[in-house]
């Protein structure tokens, strides 16, 4: 079927998919701190062929986004996240190929890493450190910026660190966790007695032995603590600060704070 020329397809309907950027904390690593890290999909066909990119996939008109989202996400990476949000909608003029406007609506998922052990291998799936990506396909760079940022600005909600940490877990762990999302050390006596106190936290009775340490103690969620929690894992006096950002459209925050105003300003002098 003749489509037109580039010119002629930039006036038609744009075509609508689902991405998803699917976050966990990475496995114990010997040395250095513990990263975020989320799996990639290598491209079986152009354009970018051989690149990889988000997982995702086209808006079937049976489906909802969310049932959409779900359903890219389990069929290329086997994954069925407990916890997923819609982040964002791209579309802009700029992101278009081949003259088709391409709008996407973005998720992000939280797994624990529970969930990520029980994967079985695939050959185009590979699971890379937020701070070690490859070049990505289409401008999913800028999403999987967008979706760090988001979280690093929603750690004063208890219930995103919960579905990143899973239960039980050690002290260790979410420290490790901790460290992962701020992007930064963290004292651990400090972190440590701030959690211990926080009236969040509940024993469980078990213990988890990690490598050559003794074993720890393994603890959850006090039930019902998350409903009105602050967040003892922050340093003293940034909640509200989160809070401020949590709450900042992503269109109306600084270029210097936010990916997205610094790609909306580059797509504008462009």
């Amino acid at each position: 079927m003749n489509r037109g020329n580039v010119s002629e397809r930039r006036h038609e309907p744009p075509q609508v998919g689902v991405t998803s950027v699917i976050l966990a904390l990475e496995p114990a690593r010997e040395h250095g701190r513990r990263r975020l890290w989320m799996p990639l999909v290598r491209r079986v066909r152009e354009p970018f062929l051989g690149q990889w990119a988000l997982p995702g996939g086209p808006l079937r008109a049976d489906r909802s986004l969310e049932q959409s989202a779900y359903e890219t996400l389990a069929s290329t990476t086997d994954l069925r996240p407990r916890y997923l949000e819609q982040l964002y909608t791209f579309g802009d003029p700029a992101r278009s190929h081949g003259g088709v406007p391409m709008v996407s609506v973005c998720y992000w998922a939280l797994v624990g890493q529970a969930d990520v052990a029980q994967l079985e291998p695939r050959h185009n799936v590979q699971w890379f450190a937020d701070d070690d990506l490859p070049p990505l396909a289409f401008d999913h760079r800028a999403i999987v910026d967008y979706a760090l940022w988001r979280l690093r600005h929603r750690m004063d909600s208890p219930r995103v660190v919960r579905q990143l940490v899973g239960e039980p877990f050690t002290l260790r762990q979410l420290h490790a966790l901790t460290e992962a999302i701020r992007g930064e050390r963290v004292d651990v006596a400090n972190y440590r007695r701030r959690m211990l106190a926080s009236g969040l936290l509940e024993e469980t009775g078990g213990v988890l032995r990690e490598g050559r340490q003794r074993p720890a103690a393994l603890y959850r969620f006090r039930p019902g603590a998350l409903d009105d929690a602050g967040a003892p894992w922050l340093p003293a006096g940034c909640e509200g600060e989160q809070l401020e950002h949590m709450n900042t459209a992503p269109e109306r925050a600084s270029a210097d704070d936010n990916p997205l105003g610094s790609l909306t300003t580059a797509l504008l002098h462009d």
